[in-house]
């Protein structure tokens, strides 16, 4: 059974977004591959950015609170669906016949939260036209959802916009026009309604979701939201300061380096992260990275042992 995302995050259900945010910086920041070797932190890392997804966003965040980890097998219009069903088999009151008649199913607010006692077997095999549930006498049954990848670069999800996927199914290759919106979280779906499995009778088709994963990418680092990027330095630049341009998957911007900077120093450009429809984009840290000239001239070499002779720092020296 996955763990509870609250758990994962060490976080209580009546956390704010603003503790969720501050709950996954400081456990991204320990468990990334990058930092912590550890065998178990990229998984570790993965479940913490999954927790962060879901729990970041008001409406997965109210669908993970209501149907708990099998939120995403549930379609957004759930209550609408098995009311229309209901009302098809001449339904009304609190639920309905599944299988040969033997099982009653009923709906998920029938139950108090975790739904203890709920057969989620029979309540999709009815829902979705898997199962005992019978067309015919009991009315059209609804096609099934279905699932499938798209894959994005960090700047395809950073833009969103519309892109053309063409998927392989058992009855060829379809292509779909998928509207992708800014921002979209590796691991967030991506709806097309009615264009799931075919429903029986009148009833109508499920909807097909395309579950985003977002490309690594040698420039930019995502932890959630936020985007980390190396910003290459000169050692002058370090030393004396300077305005220089950062990459960022839309365009480029500006960072002011401040003078007496060392490599790993982080600068923070607050909401320059990837984009948030429902709240705060992420932010962008640019973080130093002194580099030296790979060749010297006879001037610069001449210049870099004047600096040697003249200069007491030693960064060796504790304190």
């Amino acid at each position: 059974m996955a763990r509870d995302f609250y758990d994962v995050l060490g976080v209580k259900r009546s956390a704010s977004p603003e503790e969720i945010q501050q709950a996954f910086r400081k456990l991204a920041r320990n468990h990334h591959p990058d930092v912590n070797k550890d065998p178990g932190a990229e998984d570790r890392f993965k479940e913490i950015n999954e927790a962060y997804s879901v729990l970041s966003d008001p409406r997965t965040r109210q669908r993970y609170d209501r149907y708990g980890e099998n939120f995403r097998q549930i379609p957004e219009d759930y209550d609408e669906r098995v009311a229309a069903g209901a009302g098809a088999r001449g339904g009304g009151g609190s639920g309905w016949s599944a299988g040969d008649g033997g099982g009653r199913v009923r709906y998920a607010s029938d139950y108090g939260e975790g739904f203890e006692g709920i057969d989620f077997e029979d309540l999709f095999g009815g829902m979705f036209g898997r199962g005992g549930v019978r067309s015919g006498p009991r009315g059209p049954i609804p096609g099934a959802d279905q699932e499938a990848g798209i894959q994005l670069s960090v700047e395809e999800a950073y833009r969103g916009g519309r892109r053309s996927v063409t998927l392989a199914g058992p009855g060829g290759q379809r292509t779909y026009n998928v509207d992708v919106p800014p921002g979209v979280a590796d691991g967030q779906r991506i709806r097309l309604a009615g264009q799931g499995g075919q429903g029986s009778g009148d009833a109508p088709p499920g909807d097909l979701y395309l579950r985003v994963r977002i490309k690594p990418d040698s420039r930019f680092r995502l932890e959630g939201r936020d985007i980390h990027v190396v910003v290459p330095v000169t050692p002058w630049e370090a030393a004396l300061g300077a305005a220089v341009p950062v990459p960022t998957p839309g365009a480029t911007a500006k960072v002011t380096v401040p003078g007496g900077s060392s490599s790993g120093r982080r600068l923070r450009l607050r909401g320059e992260g990837m984009p948030n429809p429902r709240g705060s984009n992420g932010d962008l840290y640019a973080e130093i990275r002194i580099m030296v000239p790979p060749g010297l001239t006879d001037r610069e070499r001449e210049l870099f042992e004047e600096l040697a002779t003249v200069s007491t720092f030693d960064p060796r020296k504790p304190g």
